[in-house]
């Protein structure tokens, strides 16, 4: 963005706009955080992406006089201006400062972004623009009422990831040719021909004046570096290594900053990698066999990608190696109840980044990915996976091979209730045999198996089919919600 390309344009409105405010010397802390919360709520009610502050032109000439306001030095106690102002917005909305000499006139410039999934507070108050007046949201109902009425709709993907750059920009910064790779398409021969395709993806979009924007679908899937997007930054995949079961010492971290679409392969690979494994000597060799099935591990990172909330910031998907366990966690809340992950058709957040990434697959366009997760992990024989929803996250956790002595009571019952489920979708009933054989316990130990279920009974997860069987060993059994 062009700092002073955009200030030549906003003052070529022919009056203050609701998302535009211009001020001379006026720099009250408190005054700029309400405004900033009423730009950013405004600019949402009229569709735009972004609104702005500006000082050093008069506000009814447009006039540009200059300003003795500088940001950068102005603290309140003993933080910085830009800090204290985070600390305060609620949702924390992103602005840039910017300060430009035009026509020799200093002019600084707040670029606010549009408030996206709830009206935005300073000091726990929402404000908004009437006019060019800045009013409290709540002593306007109707604004009120329309705002999360537009900001129930908006959709991450849509909104703009970098604004109004040239042609050759957005071929820098996007990885075009993974794109008609993954496509199985020749690469376009010229330009015109790849712009066209990022257009027809959603990943681009063309402006009035023939510059560009790159959205967040095309920026999050195939950008070359996060860190080429502000607001995206944070949402690089991250690997950690740690020594032991506890966090105290790490020994590797990773971070890879692609886009989702080009990267997803190296993610897999670099996480494989990283696992330990179990030596197998047979009797001519020895072969190291991994962990974990590679399969569990796909389908839980491309879940924590395609559904992760996208309007968390300062946080993204992140993937924990432990000695005993592997913990794979997104921002976000499950959109549905972690018990039924197994049965349920996955609810997206992000339904053009999961269509796509189902497009180049990555992931499967119905739900069974959970329970391939389920099945993998009976076939190795492991615990059964964990999965939690803790604060504003999704977490599922993995964990390393135990017998069936090593497990505790909780292990044990979210095995059984999970063998249930997979065998119910699967159009199949849970028995004492094959919850045995899923455990590998021995026949003649049938009875451990069945204290298991009946504790599994108790917490209400399981219940039996044919309630008039006497016979434990032989009765049938299909989860609560069946």
């Amino acid at each position: 963005m062009n700092p002073e390309k955009v200030i030549k344009e906003l003052i070529k409105l022919p009056r203050e706009s609701e998302w535009v405010e211009f001020k001379q010397n006026n720099a009250d802390p408190s005054e700029i955080g309400e405004y900033i919360s009423a730009i950013s709520n405004s600019a949402a009610l009229w569709n735009k992406t972004m609104g702005f502050i500006c000082w050093g032109i008069e506000d009814s000439s447009h006039k540009i006089t200059g300003t003795t306001f500088n940001p950068t030095e102005q603290k309140i106690g003993n933080e910085e201006l830009e800090n204290w102002l985070l600390h305060h917005l609620n949702p924390r909305t992103h602005f840039s400062i910017h300060r430009e000499l035009i026509n020799d006139k200093m002019i600084v410039m707040f670029q606010i972004a549009a408030a996206t999934q709830a009206p935005v507070k300073f000091k726990n108050e929402a404000y908004i623009r009437i006019g060019s007046y800045k009013k409290r949201l709540k002593d306007h109902l109707e604004k009120e009422r329309l705002l999360w009425d537009i900001l129930s709709k908006k959709r991450f993907e849509d909104e703009i990831a970098l604004a109004d750059i040239d042609d050759d920009h957005v071929i820098k910064f996007l990885n075009y040719p993974a794109l008609f790779e993954l496509l199985g398409q020749p690469l376009a021969d010229n330009k015109k021909g790849i712009l066209d395709r990022l257009s027809k993806e959603a990943f681009i979009k063309k402006n009035a004046n023939g510059s560009f924007d790159i959205l967040n679908l095309g920026a999050v899937l195939f950008a070359k570096d996060f860190n080429q997007f502000q607001r995206l930054s944070r949402k690089a995949i991250r690997v950690v290594v740690y020594k032991g079961t506890s966090r105290i010492e790490t020994e590797r971290e990773f971070i890879n900053y692609k886009g989702y679409a080009t990267s997803f392969g190296e993610v897999i690979d670099l996480v494989n990698s990283q696992l330990p494994q179990n030596e197998l000597i047979g009797t001519a060799f020895r072969q190291n066999i991994k962990m974990y099935p590679e399969i569990a591990i796909r389908e839980l990172i491309a879940n924590a990608l395609i559904h992760q909330d996208f309007f968390i910031t300062g946080a993204g998907p992140m993937i924990e190696i432990f000695s005993d366990r592997i913990e794979i966690t997104n921002p976000g809340k499950p959109l549905i109840d972690t018990l039924r992950f197994i049965d349920e058709p996955p609810r997206s957040r992000n339904d053009a980044i999961a269509a796509f990434m189902r497009r180049i697959n990555i992931c499967e366009e119905r739900g069974s990915g959970i329970d391939k997760v389920i099945f993998s992990i009976e076939a190795f024989q492991l615990p059964a996976p964990d999965f939690q929803a803790i604060g504003d996250n999704t977490k599922s956790i993995l964990y390393s091979p135990k017998v069936f002595k090593e497990m505790s009571r909780d292990e044990r019952v979210r095995a059984c209730y999970q063998h249930c489920c997979l065998l119910y979708v699967s159009n199949k009933e849970m028995t004492n045999n094959s919850l045995r054989l899923r455990f590998n316990i021995a026949e003649e130990n049938y009875s451990m198996v069945s204290r298991v279920i009946s504790e599994t009974v108790k917490t209400g997860f399981i219940r039996q089919k044919d309630t008039e069987s006497k016979s434990r060993r032989f009765a049938r059994y299909i989860p609560f919600w069946s």
